[in-house]
Order: C-alpha cells, then structure tokens, then sequence
C-alpha cells in the first residue's frame, strides 16, 4: 500500500539522490516517509507516518559521523574545540543552511500554505533522510556517503572552525563596552515530535527591550543563535561596527 503521493517517485527526486548522494534508492517507500513533514502525516494501522522517527534516528547518526570525522581531521584539537565545531556544523540554522543549498527544499511534502510556521523542516528532513540511508545501508556506508558526499563537499570545515563561533561572549563584551545590559529569556519550551525532543525558544533582551529570537534543541544553543542573529542585525544597521 502506498502511504503517500507519487511526488518523490519522480525524476527529480531520483535525480536528487544521484547527484547529491551518488546511489539511488532501493526501498523508495522509506524515503518517502523520510521526505513527508508532520503536517501531511498519513495513518497507518493506528499510527501517525510521518519523518519524525526518522529524524531521530539521523539526527544520531549524524553526530556520531561528525563526531568521528573531526576527532581524524583535527588529531591535536583538544574536547571542547571539537565539541564547539560539531555544534557549528549540525545546527539546526547550519543544517537548515545546507538542506537549501543541496536542493532538498523541493523535495519535502509538507502543508505549503503553513510553510512558514515551519522554520526547521529544511534541516529535519534532512536528518530524516539520514536515518533513512542508515537503515537501508548500515552505518559504515552512511558515514562514507556523509563524509565524502556532504562533509568535503558542502561544508567548509576549516572556514567554520575558524569563525568566531561565540556570538554570546561578543554580544555581551560589547554590551559591557556600551553600557548597555544583554540578557537573554527562555520565550518558550515545547516538544518535538513522537519521540518528546524538548526544543528552546530563547531571545536576546538589550535594556530590557527584545532583540532577535532562535530555537535550538538546548538552552545553550538556542542562546548563541539568538545571539548571532541580533549581533549580525546590529552590525547590518551599523550600531555595531565591523570590526568588533
């Protein structure tokens, strides 16, 4: 029985998985799960389908690739160098980033008049699509496809290991600087999905007044994306000035 439209059985979503990945599907039903968001979930024998398990699932497995690959890449980088990196690299905003980039975007089912309630579905699907490629290929193959078709390809490491990744501490030093208090408030917290993933919703507050908000699956994470989004909308409006 097929659970969803024939969308992702067309060309383009072969010809997506050939360029990007190198391989081409074989159960092509749990790609389509992996490609179908909670907004069209579908029932079946008294369970809602959609990619959330899935995106667990990668979600898992992706850290685990990065991981992996940076302990090898930076063998003189000590624990919190390489936890900060990985942070960078499977954010949401950086995987949200990448989903655009590599054209998944077109791919994803979702309900497309409520688009724009669903900030991370760029980046969701993509870890779902994660799960997927490790439960039809194993782990080792799945790393090798990440690594090689997505890692070296996509995602410029070093750049990203360069950047000044602390926007919190910036923000915060500049605010000390101005004489202008920076703080940060938890707007919200909410689950994520069948499986209860808690997600952060915080917001940068400058003098009391808010500034920029983000959500992340931590407190701390959601912070430091909130912070970067209201450091670089300062610096675009010149209050903050480049070289800060």
């Amino acid at each position: 029985m097929l659970l969803f439209r024939r969308k992702t059985e067309s060309k383009e979503f072969y010809a997506f998985f050939k360029n990007v990945f190198g391989f081409t599907p074989r159960h092509t039903e749990l790609f389509r799960i992996a490609l179908t968001h909670r907004s069209l979930s579908t029932s079946h024998k008294g369970h809602r389908v959609n990619n959330e398990r899935l995106e667990y699932l990668g979600d898992a497995v992706l850290s685990a690739v990065v991981a992996d690959y940076l302990y090898r890449k930076y063998p003189l980088q000590g624990e919190g160098f390489l936890t900060e990196l990985r942070s960078k690299i499977v954010s949401r905003a950086s995987l949200n980033s990448l989903a655009k980039q590599i054209g998944l975007l077109d791919l994803i089912d979702y309900q497309r008049n409520q688009s724009g309630a669903f900030k991370s579905i760029g980046g969701d699907a993509f870890e779902a699509l994660v799960g997927a490629i490790y439960l039809e290929r194993g782990f080792n193959a799945t790393k090798k496809l990440l690594v090689e078709r997505i890692l070296r390809t996509y995602v410029d490491v070093d750049t990203l290991a360069s950047a000044d990744w602390n926007f919190k501490s910036k923000l915060i030093d500049w605010g000390q600087k101005r004489h202008k208090k920076v703080s940060f408030e938890i707007v919200r917290t909410f689950t994520h999905g069948r499986d209860h993933r808690r997600q952060y919703e915080s917001r940068v507050l400058i003098d009391g007044k808010p500034q920029q908000s983000a959500i992340e699956f931590s407190i701390k994470a959601s912070e430091q994306l909130a912070a970067e989004k209201t450091y670089n909308a300062l610096k675009s409006q010149g209050i903050i000035k480049q070289a800060q």
